[in-house]
């Protein structure tokens, strides 16, 4: 994300706001304007992009460049910066979405403890045919057995599983 600083030292990374103090689902969302988007738009494709070259690339000061981002942050929009992975070359070469299928109401019980969960990515509730839709990446098929028939099937408010092997995956980078 931007490498700049201003002026007292504050860098918009620094101290992101927790869950609980961004804008959250029982406040309505701030419109967001063209030049927002754009800002939206060049910090997925490049999450380093400095205060200045953003502002530069969306026509504002580095000031309002800086404000905007911050907004952002504190809204809740922008949940924060990470490093786009590739699971294979960092020693994780399996992948699988995992459907779950939970004892009512609980998956606030179930969430917390996929979270633990070793090489979960990413957790869904759904609705459909199943309630949870989770991705996990191992380092071979060993690991991931171990993850559902050892770990998965622990979890007493889990009901069934259904393993869907990834054999290709391709981050979709944002158009622009």
């Amino acid at each position: 994300m931007p490498s700049e600083q201003l002026a007292d030292g504050a860098d918009p990374r620094d101290d992101p706001p927790a869950p609980s103090e961004a804008a959250g689902p029982g406040l309505p969302a701030r419109p967001l304007d063209a030049i927002d988007r754009d800002i939206l738009r060049i910090l997925q494709a490049d999450g380093r992009a400095s205060i200045r070259s953003v502002a530069e690339r969306v026509h504002v000061s580095r000031a309002n460049a800086y404000a905007r981002i911050n907004r952002l942050l504190d809204d809740g929009v922008i949940r924060g910066f990470g490093a786009r992975v590739d699971h294979e070359r960092a020693g994780h070469g399996t992948s699988a979405y995992i459907t779950l299928r939970i004892v009512q109401n609980s998956w606030r019980t179930v969430r917390e403890q996929l979270r633990v969960l070793p090489g979960a990515s990413h957790i869904a509730l759904v609705g459909g045919d199943f309630d949870v839709l989770l991705l996990v990446h191992t380092p071979d098929n060993r690991a991931l057995r171990e993850v559902v028939l050892t770990r998965l099937q622990a979890i007493p408010e889990v009901l069934g599983t259904r393993t869907l092997l990834v054999f290709e995956e391709e981050d979709l980078e944002p158009q622009g």
